[in-house]
């Protein structure tokens, strides 16, 4: 059964530590955590890049800041948000990768992907639209179709969304109230993107199918 199955997959998710027992350079500074919701009904797939620091002691995406930006910028409240039924939240990275000098969060680890994410998508064959929320998900799921920056990608977001099919993609910049003067300088993004964005996950939950979570 596919809820079995991804049941199985999961699990074996969430019990990973390839990033400490077989790291690609150097190993994870902390104990893996890995952090995915996955689901055999919801129709929208959220590609993140990885959990920050209060994901990582929490366990549960998307639960900062940026979470309540990403809330905002799809128009949903957090009992919508963390119903399985309505949406599948998939990072490049399911752990946190730690910090950099500056004290930002390092890129994704680059052992999940290859490792996890292929066999975790083909187990959601109804998902419907993917949001690609930053560099690395938009490397994934766009491809050679993205444009050299991650500005100029999410500026053309009608070109990939037109393009893409099977699912449709969206790509969008992370929500971090880093990216707050980026926001401001392209008003674009909030009086074209965004209706767009909000008016696709009315469509996508009015059109749900019954619940199934892993």
């Amino acid at each position: 059964m596919p809820e079995f199955e991804l049941d199985r997959l999961t699990a074996q998710i969430r019990a990973c530590r390839i990033c400490v027992e077989a790291p690609r350079g150097r190993p994870l500074p902390h104990e893996p955590r890995p952090v995915v919701v996955a689901s055999t009904t919801a129709r929208i797939l959220i590609a993140g890049q990885a959990p920050g620091t209060r994901v990582h002691a929490s366990g549960i995406p998307f639960d900062d800041p940026s979470g309540d930006r990403l809330r905002d910028w799809l128009g949903v409240d957090r009992a919508e948000f963390y119903e399985p039924a309505n949406f599948a939240i998939v990072p490049m990275g399911f752990c946190f990768p730690g910090n950099d000098a500056k004290g930002g969060d390092l890129p994704p680890r680059r052992e999940c992907a290859p490792q996890w994410r292929k066999p975790l998508i083909e187990q959601m064959p109804q998902i419907e639209l993917v949001l690609a929320v930053g560099l690395h998900a938009q490397a994934w799921h766009i491809g050679t179709a993205r444009a050299a920056s991650l500005g100029q990608t999410v500026m053309n977001w009608r070109a990939v969304y037109d393009a893409s099919a099977a699912p449709r993609v969206i790509p969008l910049p992370h929500p971090s109230w880093r990216n707050s003067a980026w926001l401001k300088r392209n008003p674009w993004f909030e009086t074209d993107l965004l209706p767009f964005l909000k008016s696709e996950i009315r469509h996508r939950l009015r059109g749900k199918a019954g619940k199934g979570v892993a």
